[in-house]
């Protein structure tokens, strides 16, 4: 336990959560920690949460800042970080006592500057989760690991759940100002490094809540998630193109994604403008992409659903919704 690690978690007006956060990362196995609480300019009560948890333990760090989004929330942590490595949690969200521990193993066994480990899905209103796990492990290639991150093969685009060298993240910092840095920037940590280091086992805990970011009533900000996509579908495809096929089925996820949150939300202006040009585009690119026998089931059956029209994906989807957490 020499290597001193900073785990970062950005916190926005999460008062109900953050005590029960903080908590487990305190109660990590691995124990040189820094914990490093940045507080975007919570308006909740957060923000003296954080100052009282500094006086609970000597390894945490807080520093609080003007609001300016998750992204930012997330590039001061890591400008402030002291630690060999970094690794984020969110601040509604909360881990096993050996998750720091699971993911710096993966950094020594393999010798990699990324690790990855696999997560829960814990979904409101259910009280059994998900485990997204496969048991798998070992050292991949780089271009192997985008490739699998296309097709969403064990792989996902979350910062948490994964360790990295400060270098990394530093080279490509989140996109502020925009939602979704996720899919705008962990493509780009894979391909900066030669190979990773995957531990498949759940050590992170994720709350969908009914109001979280992802479920909010919809807004052009939710298109962000194409905007990453794109970027990420034109660097692929002019860095490994023998990748376009697993591109295309990226950029069709994102669509559908965002068809997603459209059809979930009450109508607001913003979806009426936005649902013409997200659904043109899955029309107009939907057979190509269900020639691709590579992709996954649940990409075929949305797909196809929305042959039918608007009307009966939107109908599809509820069931889906209802019934996820029994067929994930």
């Amino acid at each position: 336990m020499d290597d001193l690690i900073s785990v970062v978690i950005p916190v926005y007006n999460v008062k109900k959560y953050l005590r029960r956060c903080v908590k487990g990362v305190l109660a990590q196995t691995y124990k040189n920690l820094e914990v490093i609480l940045v507080d975007d300019g919570s308006t909740d009560g957060s923000a003296e949460l954080c100052d009282e948890l500094f006086h609970t333990d000597k390894r945490i760090v807080v520093f609080h800042k003007q609001n300016g989004g998750l992204s930012s929330a997330r590039n001061y942590g890591v400008r402030a970080a002291n630690g060999d490595y970094i690794c984020f949690v969110d601040s509604d969200d909360t881990v096993d006592e050996d998750y720091v521990e699971t993911l710096h193993d993966i950094i020594v066994k393999y010798k990699v500057k990324l690790a990855i480990c696999s997560h829960r899905v814990f979904y409101a209103g259910h009280k059994t989760a998900v485990d997204m796990s496969t048991g798998e492990s070992g050292k991949i290639d780089s271009k192997t690991v985008i490739q699998r991150l296309l097709y969403a093969d064990g792989i996902d685009t979350s910062s948490w759940a994964k360790m990295f060298t400060k270098d990394v993240l530093l080279k490509h910092p989140f996109p502020e100002g925009r939602n979704f840095e996720d899919a705008a920037t962990t493509y780009l940590y894979f391909d900066s490094v030669k190979y990773i280091g995957l531990n498949s086992v759940a050590k992170y805990n994720y709350y969908i809540r009914r109001m979280s970011i992802s479920q909010k009533p919809f807004d052009k900000t939710k298109m962000d998630l194409i905007t990453a996509t794109k970027e990420m579908y034109d660097y692929v495809v002019e860095k490994y193109p023998k990748m376009k096929l697993g591109a295309e089925r990226r950029l069709m996820y994102a669509h559908l994604s965002t068809l997603r949150q459209i059809a979930l939300s009450p109508v607001t202006p913003d979806s009426v403008e936005c649902l013409p040009i997200v659904w043109h585009y899955i029309k107009t690119h939907r057979a190509e992409v269900l020639r691709n026998t590579n992709i996954p089931d649940r990409d075929r059956s949305a797909l196809n659903s929305t042959r039918l029209g608007y009307h009966f994906f939107r109908f599809t989807l509820g069931l889906y919704e209802k019934f996820r957490h029994l067929l994930t």
